[in-house]
């Protein structure tokens, strides 16, 4: 999310030379059993690939493409065996066990292990779990187990089951919550007042407790906190943590909806769960007729976001957006309108992105350059009032003022662990009651002069969440159904805990409209998030989600 959240702008040169930085691919000549010899490519963060113009045809999954480089998805399991022997050669291959020497400690990483030994990246926590005494920084000569109940089918192995030891991934946010906070038991010891958690089957100290139970996201922050609650229950490994371990955490680092009760943070999230329930939808039709919404894709021109993987966020989350508004314009009666523009692209989407764009313009009167000129706070400003300004205009001409969304699209860069699409509304305590846009550099915007200050009643904060978290479910809702990755544990949050500051992204602290959500469609340090993304069709099919679910959102 960059700079609507953080603390400064990020210029276009980091992003190239965070790619300049990545080390140089792995290059192996490889003989097939027909005596052909092929290129293996292991490559930093992207995984193994071959040429295929050298693969025979029992080496390919069904489907597969022989032209160009083949992913080692693509392999069959003959194909991927032969790979693995060719590219690490020095691999022994037991009966219950590989043991893996790393060789190339610069390329490599555990990660890329679990990925290419496990079947998915995201098993990397199980990988390390059996490698108790390596470091997660790989070194050349170390030698990993990967036992044969880690090992994917397609190698041998018994293959990871699903595991359905936690079943609230199946539930709607409230009663997902609701099933957390029943896990947890109150006490208090000698170093104060705790909540006691059980660790289960599969569990990580940073994903399953920090990242479910408090407000931290960010992989600094998760990472920091774990050490600290490690160093509180005396664990000296959190890799050796065993399932059945009881957990302590302070109070103090607990999300809203698990405080003691007696908390008032607990009574202002009841509060506003039973304001979801007693508010009523609002019914517009299935060509959501007389609706008004505004559109953002966060950061642009010179600032290009978060960055993980080769990715940056700015030009992705722009495509998402402009797939969402093309849909809206060709599908629905909705009035619509963006808030930043492109230059170069105008509003169109593509299907390939290879480089950042340079240009972007906030859509005030005069447009306003996102080009370094002004701290970034000043384009993020600019968006809520615009935003604001539209919706000002929309009630003066008699429409219905609960039938105006505003939706700000972004990518993150968190925790590893972290995978899918998270949602931010605007939590009720943390909005002001008055705010007013100062400064020198919005005077000659004329939608600041008239849109630039808000007030808010407690009655208009809590509805402002309370529909906002009626769209975010309809929003997962629509994800799920076409399979679209969506953050475990919870989903949807209203703050932002970095450092000792817990604030709400200002893009919908002060948003006027009556429901509003700033989504963030990916982790780009999750390598399948990142892979997800680069992706133009996965790019489509998450535009039509966002399409359904504001149709589902307006339908009673």
């Amino acid at each position: 999310m960059g700079g609507l959240i953080g603390r400064g702008i990020l210029l276009l040169p980091a992003v190239l030379a965070a790619a300049a930085q990545d080390p140089a691919p792995v290059i192996v000549h490889a003989r097939t059993p027909e005596g052909r010899v092929a290129l293996l490519r292991l490559q930093f963060k992207k995984g193994l690939s071959v040429e295929g113009k050298a693969l025979p045809r029992a080496f390919l999954a069904k489907g597969a493409d022989l032209s160009g480089w083949v992913a080692f998805e693509a392999l069959s399991p003959a194909g991927k065996r032969w790979a693995l022997a060719a590219l690490f050669p020095e691999d022994q291959w037991r009966r219950e066990e590989v043991r893996h020497r790393i060789a190339h400690p610069d390329v490599e990483s555990v990660w890329t292990l679990a990925a290419l030994f496990t079947g998915h990246g995201q098993n990397y926590d199980k990988l390390m779990a059996e490698n108790p005494e390596l470091p997660e920084k790989l070194r050349e000569g170390d030698t990993w187990r990967i036992p044969r109940s880690l090992l994917s089918g397609d190698l041998g192995g018994t293959g990871l089951r699903p595991d359905r030891s936690q079943p609230e991934d199946d539930l709607d946010d409230e009663a997902r919550v609701a099933a957390y906070r029943g896990l947890l038991s109150f006490g208090e010891d000698a170093q104060g007042k705790f909540a006691a958690y059980r660790m289960r089957k599969g569990e990580a100290l940073y994903s399953s407790v920090v990242i479910r139970f408090t407000d931290r996201v960010d992989p600094k922050g998760v990472n920091e906190l774990a050490e600290r609650i490690a160093r509180r229950n005396g664990i000296a490994d959190m890799r050796g943590i065993q399932p059945g371990q009881l957990i302590k955490i302070p109070t103090a680092y607990l999300a809203d909806p698990f405080q003691a009760e007696g908390s008032s943070e607990l009574a202002e999230e009841r509060e506003i769960r039973a304001e979801v329930r007693r508010t009523v939808r609002v019914e517009a039709g299935p060509r959501l007729k007389g609706v008004r919404i505004v559109l953002d894709a966060g950061h642009g021109g010179v600032d290009p976001g978060a960055q993980a993987n080769g990715l940056w966020e700015s030009d992705f989350v722009y495509d998402i957006t402009m797939r969402v508004r093309r849909l809206l314009e060709q599908e629905t009666e909705a009035q619509v309108s963006s808030t930043i523009r492109y230059p170069g692209l105008g509003f169109k989407s593509r299907e390939s992105i290879r480089t950042p764009s340079r240009a972007a313009d906030i859509l005030t009167s005069p447009p306003f350059a996102v080009d370094g000129e002004s701290p970034s706070a000043v384009s993020v400003h600019l968006r809520w009032v615009l935003a604001n300004d539209h919706f000002a205009a929309f009630r003066k001409a008699k429409g219905d003022a609960q039938k105006t969304l505003f939706l700000s699209f972004h990518a993150d860069s968190l925790h590893p662990s972290a995978r899918g699409s998270m949602i931010y509304v605007p939590g009720a305590a943390l909005v002001p009651s008055t705010f007013a846009l100062g400064g020198a550099k919005t005077r000659r915007v004329a939608e600041a002069k008239r849109s630039g200050r808000v007030a808010f009643t407690t009655r208009e904060k809590l509805q402002g969440e309370a529909r906002s978290r009626q769209f975010s479910e309809a929003l997962l809702k629509a994800l799920h159904k076409d399979r679209i990755p969506i953050h475990a544990n919870r989903p949807i949050r209203n703050v932002i805990h970095r450092g000792r500051g817990k604030w709400v992204p200002a893009v919908i602290r002060y948003s006027t409209g009556a429901t509003k959500a700033l989504i963030e469609v990916a982790n780009l340090t999750n390598e399948d998030d990142a892979e997800n993304l680069r992706d133009p069709e996965f790019r489509e099919r998450y535009a039509v989600a966002v399409v359904n679910a504001i149709r589902a959102y307006y339908r009673r």
